[in-house]
């Protein structure tokens, strides 16, 4: 791991950089390749994809340009003259809905790895509660994804995963876990931003030992767009001459949060990586603690109509 990269430890031991390379939406090959190589340049060691990003190939191909390197373009690694090697890169993918059950989810796991052109997936997440084509309500839904925990356990054994955790999991289908699961999630990745403070949740994961990470920050950009701006944060960010999106990233770094911000350009790929070590101070934190009181928005999709 970069020595630049803050890191958390889980509750299996391993150790995580706080900040990752969020990838949805990113589908051009040769982009995103190069984005990914600009980061790890940067100092990022922890990717994120899923299955229903279609780019756990296009990952796969950058990583294994960088692996190959011998030309120095990438420092700071745990190889021979800091070469970046397998180990010094964090990734996670993500079991899409419709691969839900136990021998799909093997199967899935696998294509993964054989996508990603990788031995062993860092963390592989449950990635929505729900069972692709079942109705929220519908309660097969319960055993399916208890089904689809069992084989990540059986993944894990095998040394094909070294983490398994959810995402979009509510309280609910946490504690639901309790009465199944023989190793327990180290992570539940959420939408997290000022509008959508879901501290209950926050507190019952940190509570519990599992690690909370945050996705959409920035609220899919609508929290500095112009659409959803919030003027305790614009203020905040004039003040301590930061970006609104770096406060945002702050600001969930300090609940203790993984942030993952994704990013179509180098210049902001530098902004998010630096916004692990800016500080909010304590009575800014809570203004902006306090913006969800009065407006809540979710942009993303709403995980509590499942059963």
């Amino acid at each position: 791991m970069s020595a630049a990269t803050k890191l958390v430890k889980l509750n299996n031991g391993l150790v995580i950089p706080k900040l990752g390379l969020g990838t949805w939406q990113q589908t051009d090959t040769e982009l995103l390749k190069g984005l990914i190589k600009d980061a790890i340049k940067i100092g990022y060691r922890h990717i994120d994809t899923a299955t229903v990003y279609k780019n756990e190939t296009a990952i796969g191909e950058a990583l294994q340009e960088v692996f190959a390197d011998e030309t120095g373009a990438y420092t700071n690694g745990s190889g021979p003259n800091g070469k970046i090697v397998r180990e010094d890169i964090w990734v996670t993918s993500k079991l899409q809905p419709r691969d839900q059950g136990y021998d799909n989810t093997i199967a899935a796991v696998n294509s993964s790895l054989k996508k990603l052109n990788l031995n062993y997936i860092d963390m592989y997440l449950i990635h929505w509660p729900g069972v692709g084509g079942c109705d929220p309500q519908d309660p097969k839904q319960i055993e399916i994804r208890k089904q689809s925990w069992l084989a990540l356990e059986k993944l894990v054994q095998e040394k094909k995963l070294r983490c398994i955790g959810v995402s979009n999991y509510q309280i609910k289908h946490l504690e639901e876990m309790n009465g199944y699961a023989t190793i327990k999630p180290v992570i539940n990745q959420c939408e997290f931003h000022p509008l959508l403070f879901t501290k209950d949740l926050l507190d019952y994961c940190g509570a519990n030992g599992i690690q909370f990470q945050a996705y959409s920050s920035l609220g899919e950009g609508n929290l500095v767009n112009g659409k959803h701006n919030i003027e305790a944060v614009e203020d905040i960010a004039q003040k301590l001459k930061l970006s609104p999106a770096q406060i945002l990233l702050a600001w969930g770094l300090q609940h203790n949060a993984i942030v993952l911000p994704k990013s179509s350009s180098k210049q902001r790929l530098i902004a998010n990586f630096e916004s692990q070590f800016a500080e909010i101070p304590e009575e800014d934190m809570k203004k902006i603690d306090a913006v969800s009181k009065s407006k809540t928005v979710r942009f993303c999709w709403n995980p509590t109509t499942v059963i």
